[in-house]
């Protein structure tokens, strides 16, 4: 008796595996141009969070001076 053995496909489960099965098949150069991209994503990215906690911090700044800051009593926020 002879067994065959069959080739499964697997599909790539996430958008991660997807972009490596597709650029391992580029050309070194295209698939240098897809990461630079992808870094200039992750830039533009991590300089957009970078001016909203910047723009965060000066609202609360702004209000600093209305609140008093004490230390917490747990057991007081229970009796109100």
């Amino acid at each position: 008796m002879r067994h065959v053995l069959k080739k499964i496909e697997v599909k790539p489960t996430n958008i991660a595996e997807r972009i490596y099965e597709t650029v391992k098949t580029l050309p070194e150069k295209t698939a240098s141009e897809v990461l630079d991209f992808a870094e200039g994503l992750k830039a533009k990215q991590a300089e957009g969070e970078s001016i909203r906690k910047e723009n965060a911090l000066a609202v609360l700044a702004k209000y600093r001076s209305r609140f008093t800051v004490g230390k917490f009593n747990r057991e007081e926020c229970y009796d109100r």
